[in-house]
């Protein structure tokens, strides 16, 4: 990287997206015509694709196998202006992949494959350790966006790991199903989590009815900051000093994953632009929105 832009490591999957989406609502078992894309995916990779695109530099740490689909994966980063120098390679590991069903009424149902980055272990937090990135002594200050796709072992490592004292750390879940694997970074003073209500429900457990109790309850329990996200509802960014909600705008969804990736890659763009938290709240919002109603550019 020579652009002179500061490096943000995106920590976690990287894959292909298998998508299959029916423009009408869906019912369990459902039966329809669509369309069924593949495309480049995993959360640590959409937040990279769109840090770039807001003319940002991130690098993924990640496992990506050397079998084709890997290959082809590599070329697609490169297309895209995400650097990949650092991603671990094995050929014994192959490529991750993502399937999903999407309806008019959200998602129906998604299977995530991360079997390939789960073996790799902490063996992706390599370049933080050794020098091209960062090392114990001197470690890597800047953003840094890590993902609930990476093993409940590797977290634990992170949250007590020299390597991430100093960075910024924007951590995102990878689903709900994956959300108590974030407990061991829940009271990090340096962590920003992004979660969904359900997300925030769970790590909780208790229920919410809406993003603000939910994000405050959690900064209550000992969280530095919270962001949660409720779908077409309220947004709320809370810390202890303060709290801040937002409304998206009202707009016809037209797919859905990578909608989350998207708010907190536009989220962690603004605040490097010096932004305060409530530009950045509404500026992460937006894009959600806009990428969910299908107007950005895929």
């Amino acid at each position: 990287m020579t652009s002179g832009k500061p490096c943000i490591p995106c920590i976690g999957s990287v894959l292909w997206d298998i998508i299959g989406r029916h423009g009408h609502a869906m019912g369990l078992g459902a039966d329809r015509p669509g369309t069924i894309t593949r495309l480049p995916g995993g959360v640590a990779l959409n937040v990279a694709m769109t840090l770039v695109r807001f003319g940002m530099q991130p690098t993924v740490l990640t496992a990506i196998g050397t079998d084709a689909d890997g290959h082809h994966l590599i070329d697609e980063c490169a297309r895209l202006g995400i650097d990949t120098r650092h991603a671990l390679r094995r050929s014994d590991l192959p490529t991750d992949r993502y399937m999903a069903i999407e309806g008019l009424n959200g998602l129906i149902a998604a299977i995530a494959d991360a079997q390939s980055l789960e073996a790799a272990g902490n063996a992706i937090l390599a370049p933080l350790a050794d020098g091209r990135l960062g090392t114990a002594d001197a470690p890597f200050s800047g953003a840094m966006v890590l993902d609930g796709n990476l093993s409940e072992d590797v977290l634990t490592e992170i949250a007590d790991s020299p390597l991430f004292a100093k960075a910024s750390l924007r951590i995102v879940p990878a689903s709900p199903g994956k959300a108590t694997r974030l407990r061991p970074l829940l009271t990090m003073a340096n962590a920003t989590l992004y979660l969904n209500l359900e997300e925030a429900e769970i790590l909780a457990e208790t229920s919410f009815r809406s993003s603000a109790e939910a994000a405050s309850a959690l900064v209550k329990a000992g969280s530095a900051r919270v962001l949660v996200t409720h779908g077409a509802q309220a947004a709320t960014d809370a810390c202890p000093e303060e709290v801040h909600t937002a409304h998206p705008p009202q707009i016809e969804p037209r797919r859905i994953t990578g909608a989350g990736d998207t708010f907190v890659a536009a989220h962690i763009a603004a605040e490097s632009a010096g932004h305060q938290r409530p530009f950045a709240l509404g500026a992460a919002i937006h894009a959600a929105a806009t990428y969910v109603s299908g107007t950005d550019s895929p």
